[in-house]
This record gives structure tokens, C-alpha cells and sequence, in this order.
């Protein structure tokens, strides 16, 4: 069994369990909905859109038309009015042209685009993007220079090809922008991706983690790690051992204080964390740690849970990340569970998870698929936005009693990556270490742009090392409590 080395991250304890407070009468009426193509998708961006530090959502919807929701204070949201797109599967914010202000790559079943914010929550149309009518479910970018993003192109069935949907997945691409517009370069092979991440893996290297639908249901796919400064499909010579699940989503956190991010993948059935290890390699994580969630945790549904978008996060901020899982039926397959609540898995002094959905009153049944966790109000404490297929979205405030204190970190510094996209920030209270990389990409088919929420216990100072993009170090002193901007 593996023993996770989690002393390094001992906290005071949760004063209670966590509680949150249903809001989603505060949301415009939306739904995800449509046929099979959108069987998969249906993700949210969250971003604060127009500069008031309350954070805005955009929702995919599928059949129906995307939609943007400002944030208008006490979970009040309001429809803004943009460019409209139909068959959009999800969408990821980043400042595409380096102008300080969030925009938005949103991927469709069709073609892609780019919405370029104005600042105040409106949004123009982008760049031309290579003409395509691809089926597009995830999505991750880099910067490689001080210029424009780099940006991974997940496709997951090919529409065209007439002996499909089995057997049928389209290639993936990387674009890079070009004096005449992006270059497209072929990804390949691809296995049907429902997630990407652009993230330092176990090696300390940047690598695109790409989690895939094994080749739609069929033998010979398996979960992919492309090299970004080699270019290069990592392989068994690189201690890269193939694992093959029905990949829906990632997530990636730094759970034992060592610098180095353990990884969650979402599939049907299991939901696999990867512990990283010193020697740059993974192994799964012993199945006592309780993050496997392959069954349904409320009523009597014994068969196998899918989960979907998944999430670290501090929610009591004890110091400790916990994690959620959206989970639900593609939509009607037998073999799997039809009412599959959603997890919120507690992490524990001892580095074990323990389920907590149900007491917190997040144990929604519907077919739930994006979700994002942000401070909706500015109170320090981590909400829940979530988005479900053919049911509408649903809005929690967390309110759960006796929680640690807090800091946020934003980060600013010039030229193209203007947010610092690749960064790592670390944050050390007495003798403990917590680190996250800042990235886009992740989940399933949306991601946040927002500052990085650390939960400190009873602490209520702090030492923030920043390690930037190009390698170089700052570091600060906080204060508990504070939202913290550190620019360069």
C-alpha cells in the first residue's frame, strides 16, 4: 500500500461539517440539453468578467443557446447579452490577446470560437480560427513565450466518418498563432478526450495530460501525456505506463506538500487518483483513501457511478484540499447508475477522504456534468455552481460554520501572459507547505480564471513563494484573510 506523506499538511480541524445553502433561484433560467452529440460537454467558465472581483459564469448549452451571467452581488446573477452560439459544449477563460482583460475559447460541436472580452462583460468575436466542424469536449493552453497562447484541441467522435460513432475518434490539434493566423498542427492519435491539462507533472516538466474515452468504448485507447517541450507522446522508456479508463475529467493538486501534483481522473466506475512520486513516475492511489467513488453513496442503486468534472478545493479552509465530483448518467445506459449523486470528499488529517455530499446538501441526483467552485460572494469561503443535462443548473453558497482562515493569490506581470499562466505559488504556515499551479484546462469542458483560494487553518500569516513562467522566484509575506495581487 502506498502511505501518502501528508504531515506536512496537518491543520486544525473543520470546526464542523461543511454546509451549503441552495441559491439557484438566483440564476437565469438555463439548461444543457440536446441530443447525442451533447450527451458529453455542458461545462462552465467561471471569471470575473468586468473587474469587481465577484466572479461571472458562462454556460454552455448545448441544443440551446450559451449564456452569460453576471454576477450582481448576493447571488444574484443577470443574462448579459453576447455573440450567440448554439452547440457549444463548454468553454475556457484566458486572455487570448494579452490585453489584461479575460476572454473566452469556447469549444462547439461545429466551429469553434473566440470571444474577446470588452471589460465589462460583453464580448466581441475573436481571431478566425482554422475553418473546422469538428465535435470539440476539451481544451488547454500554455505560453511558451511572452506572445500568444499556445492552445490543445481535444475532438472527440468524427461526425464525417460513415463507419462511426465506434471506433471513429477525430484527431486532436495543437494551434499556434502565425503572421497570417494559426497554425494547426496534428495531435495524434487521439482516443476521444473529455478532458486536457497543460500542467508540471511528476518530473517537473510541462506536459499535456489528456484523459480519453477509450477510443469510445473500444479497446485500444488509453489516458495520454504529451511532452510540450519535447513534443512527444511520453512512453514506458520515460517510466509512462498507459492506463485505460473511460476518461471524463482531471484535476491536479499538490495533496502532500512535496512540490508535486497528484492527479484525479473521472471515468464510469472507478475515479482514479494518482499519487506522484519522487522518481517522476504514478502509481494509483491505495483504495483506503477513499476517493474511488464507484458507487452511487445515497439510496439503493448498487451499479456503477460516471463521474464527470472534478475539483480540488479547500472547503473549510482547514489547510487540507478536498474534492468534488460532479457524477451522472450519460443518459440512459443500463449498466450504470441512473441516480448518481454527486461526491464532496473531505480530506482528513491522515490524507484519507471521506464522503460529505449528503450532510452538506449537494447530493443532487440530476445528470450533472460541469461545475466550478469560486467565491461568489467575497466572504472566503469556496461556493458551487453546477451544471446538469436536461436539468437546470443549480447555485450553493457555502455556509458551513467554524471555518479557517484564508488567502487568495492573483497574479499580474507583463507582456502576453499577463496572469502568469504556468506559475506556481506556494504557501508555507508554521513549517506546513501547499502549492498550486496556476493553468487553463481541466475538468470537464470549463474552467475558472480566478484567483488561487488557500485554505490556512488557525494560521494567520503566511510566506507566498511565487516561482513564474520563466522560472524565476519572488516571494512575500501575508496576512490571513487577504486578497493578495502580486505583479512582477
Amino acid at each position: 500500500m502506498i502511505r501518502l506523506a501528508v504531515t506536512l499538511l496537518l491543520a486544525a480541524p473543520a470546526g464542523a461539517d461543511p454546509l451549503f445553502e441552495n441559491r439557484s433561484t438566483g440564476l437565469p433560467e438555463h439548461t444543457y440539453g440536446g441530443g447525442w452529440e451533447h450527451f458529453v460537454g455542458g461545462g462552465v467558465a467561471v471569471f470575473d468578467c468586468n473587474g469587481d472581483a465577484l466572479p461571472d459564469i458562462y454556460a454552455a448549452g448545448g441544443a440551446t443557446p450559451a449564456q452569460m451571467m453576471r454576477n450582481m452581488g448576493d447571488f444574484r446573477f443577470e443574462a448579459v447579452a453576447v455573440p450567440p452560439l448554439t452547440d457549444v459544449t463548454g468553454a475556457y477563460p484566458l486572455d487570448l490577446n494579452g490585453d489584461g482583460d479575460l476572454d473566452l475559447f469556447v469549444m462547439r460541436v461545429g466551429q469553434n470560437q473566440m470571444l474577446m472580452g470588452r471589460g465589462d462583460c460583453t464580448f466581441d468575436a475573436g481571431s478566425v480560427l482554422p475553418p473546422a466542424d469538428d465535435w470539440t469536449t476539451a481544451f488547454s493552453a500554455w505560453w511558451e513565450d511572452e506572445g500568444s497562447p499556445v492552445m490543445a484541441i481535444g475532438n472527440y467522435v468524427d461526425r464525417a466518418d460513415p463507419e462511426g460513432p465506434f471506433e471513429a475518434c477525430d484527431d486532436n490539434y495543437i494551434l499556434r498563432a502565425g503572421p497570417n493566423g494559426y497554425l494547426k498542427t496534428p495531435l495524434i492519435p487521439g482516443f476521444c478526450p473529455l478532458s486536457m491539462l497543460a500542467v508540471h507533472d511528476a518530473r517537473g516538466r510541462p506536459t499535456l495530460r489528456i484523459s480519453n474515452d477509450r477510443h469510445y468504448y473500444v479497446r485500444g485507447g488509453h489516458e495520454q501525456m504529451w511532452d510540450i517541450e519535447d513534443q512527444r507522446f511520453l512512453g514506458p522508456e520515460d517510466g509512462w505506463q498507459n492506463v485505460s479508463l473511460w476518461g471524463m475529467g482531471i484535476a491536479s493538486r499538490d495533496l502532500t506538500g512535496d512540490g508535486r501534483d497528484e492527479v484525479m481522473l473521472t471515468s464510469m466506475g472507478d475515479q482514479l487518483m494518482q499519487i506522484a512520486g519522487a522518481d517522476g513516475t504514478y502509481a494509483a492511489a491505495p483504495f483506503a483513501i477513499g476517493t474511488y467513488a464507484q458507487r452511487p453513496h445515497t439510496g439503493d442503486d448498487g451499479r456503477p457511478s460516471t463521474g464527470w468534472h472534478a475539483a480540488f478545493a479547500d472547503i473549510d479552509n482547514d489547510g487540507r484540499a478536498d474534492l468534488f465530483i460532479a457524477k451522472g448518467n450519460v443518459d440512459q445506459m443500463p449498466g450504470l447508475a441512473m441516480r448518481d449523486p454527486n461526491n464532496l470528499l473531505m480530506q482528513q488529517p491522515d490524507g484519507t477522504f471521506i464522503e460529505a455530499a449528503l450532510i452538506a446538501g449537494i447530493a443532487t441526483t440530476e445528470r450533472s456534468r460541469g461545475a466550478a467552485l469560486a467565491d461568489f460572494d467575497g466572504d472566503g469561503r469556496l461556493d458551487l455552481v453546477v451544471m446538469n443535462r436536461r436539468a437546470p443548473m443549480e447555485l450553493y453558497r457555502n455556509v458551513t460554520p467554524d471555518v479557517g482562515n484564508w488567502l487568495s493569490v492573483t497574479l499580474a506581470q507583463p507582456g502576453g501572459n499577463r496572469f502568469g499562466v504556468g506559475a506556481i505559488v506556494t504557501v508555507a504556515t508554521d513549517g506546513r507547505s501547499q502549492s498550486q499551479q496556476l493553468t487553463v484546462g481541466g475538468g470537464h469542458a470549463g474552467g475558472t480564471a480566478l484567483p488561487l483560494h488557500f485554505g490556512l487553518g488557525d494560521a494567520v500569516t503566511a510566506q507566498v513563494t511565487i516561482t513564474w513562467p520563466d522560472g524565476s522566484v519572488s516571494e512575500q509575506p501575508a496576512r490571513a484573510n487577504v486578497a493578495l495581487r502580486i505583479a512582477r
